[in-house]
């Protein structure tokens, strides 16, 4: 009997001495639980504390944590608006056009999705800054617009050579004559640099390239010319003495099977932009309030002759269909004629604006004048050459080049077009010549 109470102790001992031992492990609220990796996502641009004006394109990267599923989207958050989806994923980026907000503080927040979860969210602050009239005594406005790379189906896209070339005018003209680096945008493809000068994958944004000036850089959307546009007149129209430049280098619509007209007769002249096209009568329908008297517009494209209200060899565009570009104050010209394509260089940009740049940056366009038919002949007396060279002046210098050089031969069909309303528009040619 004693035995057993002896044996039964023992057992309450040990029942006591594990009952301790795990008495954490039976006092806890223990479940068992899976750990999930949630998609990551990061702003690389702008940074943290930036100041930001006019045209902001917001970008980053997102990648899934487990390596194992895609990204499915990524969204945008500026201030108190809603959330916005992005372009891209993995390389992604999203347009704020700011013109129209107030100025101060702003939080951006972004969020990737794997379509199950959403990543925690990354946020920045910057500060926007739109002046209400400009910094700087020098009332001049610059716009470059290319669309080089599209569209996608089109095998003969046009690389980078036109921003190349959209960065050294504006280089120029910083350098040379007074345009203020804050009054000048390039809006470029999608806002993206692509490997293999254009035909390849995305590399960067255009902002966060290093490049010499501080210039405002955007993608070529219809969304971002309308606005961008609006913004240059808008802040232009404050100043009687204002000079505006805008030069567009894009894919012409045309048909190249009816080899004589490009199908353009009965037709306008169109570009295409990144998203859309872009027809002369809507440039000249956005043109209509630029009070600017000293107005210098390049459209250099395929059967683009219809931007400057000419079809070929200087005739006049029908009534029908003039575009309401041409005016007082202004020149209008096109790289081609309304009835021919257009040839670029994927590396240095289009044929017509290069030899037009050379005329006017190194002086040899000096005493270049309109002949027979705009045809362009250089006048040898001095009385023609001050020194200086005009925007027609490199016009016509471009003119002669593309049909008397032997090297420029198989482009010479392209007659370049030109309507010069500067100072006024009237029935005789103007003599008075635009000097940027």
């Amino acid at each position: 009997m004693r035995f057993k109470w002896v044996i039964a102790l023992t057992i309450i001992v040990i029942a006591i001495l594990v009952l301790g031992m795990f008495s954490g492990f039976f006092g806890s609220n223990f479940t068992l639980t899976t750990t999930t990796e949630k998609p990551i996502v990061t702003i690389t641009y702008p940074l943290d504390g930036a100041t930001v004006a006019q045209l902001v394109m917001i970008s980053g990267t997102a990648s899934d944590a487990k390596k194992t599923t895609e990204i499915i989207s990524v969204q945008v958050k500026i201030g108190e608006s809603n959330w916005a989806t992005a372009t891209g994923t993995t390389r992604w980026s999203i347009d704020w056009t700011t013109y129209d907000f107030p100025n101060g503080n702003y939080t951006i927040c972004a969020r990737s999705y794997d379509g199950k979860d959403y990543s925690e969210i990354h946020s920045i602050t910057v500060k926007l800054y739109n002046p209400k009239s400009v910094d700087s005594d020098s009332h001049k406005w610059a716009m470059f617009i290319v669309a080089a790379n599209f569209p996608q189906s089109n095998e003969s896209k046009l690389g980078n050579g036109g921003l190349s070339l959209a960065e050294d005018i504006a280089a120029y003209f910083i350098e040379n004559n007074q345009y203020p680096t804050s009054q000048m945008m390039i809006l470029f493809d999608d806002g993206w640099i692509r490997s293999d000068n254009g035909y390849g994958t995305k590399q960067k944004t255009l902002q966060e390239r290093t490049h010499k000036y501080d210039i405002t850089y955007a993608a070529a959307t219809k969304a971002n010319v309308l606005a961008s546009l609006q913004y240059l007149i808008d802040a232009s129209n404050k100043y009687d003495d204002s000079e505006v430049f805008i030069w567009i280098f894009n894919h012409g619509v045309g048909n190249q099977n009816k080899t004589f007209t490009g199908g353009k007769i009965l037709e306008r002249s169109e570009i295409f932009l990144w998203d859309n096209t872009l027809t002369d009568k809507e440039l000249g329908s956005l043109l209509a309030p630029l009070k600017s008297k000293k107005v210098t517009i390049i459209i250099d494209a395929c059967y683009a002759g219809g931007f400057a209200d000419r079809t070929i060899a200087s005739l006049r565009t029908s009534l029908l269909l003039r575009s309401g570009i041409a005016g007082n104050g202004r020149i209008v010209i096109s790289g081609t004629s309304k009835f021919r394509a257009g040839y670029a260089s994927t590396i240095q940009g289009p044929i017509f604006s290069l030899l037009w740049f050379e005329g006017l940056s190194t002086g040899k366009a000096d005493g270049y004048k309109p002949g027979l038919l705009d045809r362009g002949v250089l006048r040898q007396l001095k009385f023609f050459r001050d020194g200086k060279v005009s925007v027609e002046e490199a016009f016509y210098y471009a003119r002669v080049m593309l049909r008397t050089d032997e090297t420029l031969q198989e482009f010479r069909s392209m007659q370049p077009q030109i309507n010069d309303g500067y100072p006024y528009r009237g029935l005789l040619r103007n003599w008075v010549e635009l000097i940027l």
